[in-house]
Order: structure tokens, then sequence, then C-alpha cells
């Protein structure tokens, strides 16, 4: 059993761990007091409650997330940080669907739901700044192949929306099994559907492509996006 003082920890892993085995719906507090090895007092001592802790464990998932994207190692090539950012992005939706769902799905707690935003009026997918992070990475991307001029300049917000709904829907249709498991999701429909997307947003077909390929080169062989 837990020790008080990592008491709070013991809790936020267990949540996590019952998100990713049995999904959103699976997060009730006896369910986390069992999974965690301790009883629900533990649960609202720590944390007053369920809203509480599926707050604590966003800002886990969030914080995770995140931290996958701006990872990504930035070189003189913006578009291929970007696309790379955009392979870590899949990756982690792939890896870890029930947090994704949590985190962008239909199905959130209303308590996480409630504090997703009009980002096409306010600029932000949030109003928590702990969760608007993973935003602001992508709209760093935008802004640096905007820049460099790669791409036509614009509302930076709004483009980085537009490139988000590309990801988000390729990601949820591999996940519902559309696309298939062995890759084809991102090889065959993600990684030309953003490179189209470029193009229409003023980058060069051919240097596009050098871009992605680029990305080929410094990723591993089995997530390689294919040109």
């Amino acid at each position: 059993m837990a020790t008080m003082s990592s008491m709070p920890e013991a809790l936020i892993d267990a949540g996590v761990r019952l998100l990713e085995r049995d999904g959103v719906a699976a997060l009730r507090a006896r369910a986390v007091a069992t999974e965690a090895g301790t009883s629900t007092m533990a649960l609202y001592t720590h944390f007053g409650g369920m809203t509480g802790l599926l707050d604590a464990i966003a800002r886990e998932v969030f914080d995770r997330f995140t931290a996958v994207l701006t990872e990504v190692p930035l070189s003189d090539d913006p578009v291929a940080d970007f696309l790379a950012m955009g392979l870590a992005y899949h990756r982690f939706a792939m890896a870890n669907p029930q947090r994704y769902q949590l985190m962008f799905g239909t199905s959130a707690p209303a308590s996480i739901a409630q504090h997703r935003s009009d980002l096409t009026m306010t600029g932000n997918a949030t109003d928590r700044a702990e969760w608007a992070a993973s935003f602001g990475a992508l709209r760093n991307a935008v802004h640096r192949m905007m820049a460099a001029g790669r791409i036509r300049p614009d509302d930076e917000s709004s483009v980085a929306a537009r490139l988000w709904s590309l990801n988000h829907g390729a990601v949820m249709l591999e996940t519902a099994g559309f696309f298939g498991h062995e890759g084809h999701g991102l090889t065959q429909v993600l990684g030309p559907l953003i490179i189209d997307a470029l193009v229409g947003m003023g980058d060069d077909r051919d240097t596009a492509q050098q871009s992605l390929r680029a990305v080929a080169e410094r990723s591993e062989p089995a997530a390689q996006p294919s040109s």
C-alpha cells in the first residue's frame, strides 16, 4: 500500500491504468481506490472527490502528451519538424487510445470537457493553461513554417486548427479500425494528406516531400512515413 506522501500519485497512476485498460467510463471512485489498493476515503482526502482526481489525471495525461510533442528536436527545416511532431502525435494517440479520448474525445467526463473552448473565437482549445501547452506547441510549429516562408501568412491559431483537424480525424478513423493495423493510416492516408494540405497552404511539393523524407530518415524504420 502507498504511503501517505505517495498516495496522491498512487491514485493518479491507478486512474491512468484503469483508464487505459477499461476506458473513461471505468473512472469511478471505488474502482480507482481498489486499483490503488486503498479506500475511497483516501481519494476524498487527497482530491475532494472524483472531480478533483479526474482533473489530476487529465493534467498528467496532458503533461505527457505535451512532452511527447515538445521532445521532438528542432532543425533548420520547420516543415520537417512539424511533420516529426505530427508523427509523435500519431504514435501517442495510437499507443494510448483511451488517454487520447480523455483529452479530445466526445466521451470525456463533463468536468474535463467543460474546459474546452472555441478556438476559432479564443485562439486556444482550452481555458486551462496547463492543458493548452500542446496546442501551443502546434501553433509554434505553424509560426516557424510561416516565418520561413514555407506556407502563406495567415492566422496561426486557425491554421493550427486546420492541421490538427487532419491529424485528429485520421487518428480517430485509424483507432476505429478503418485503416487496418499495419500502419497504412499513416503511410497511405495521413502522410499524403498533410503534404497536400501544406502544398495548398503554399509550400512547394518537392520541397515538402524532401522534408517528409528527412523525417523518415531520422525516425525508426518501422514508423517511417512513406513519400
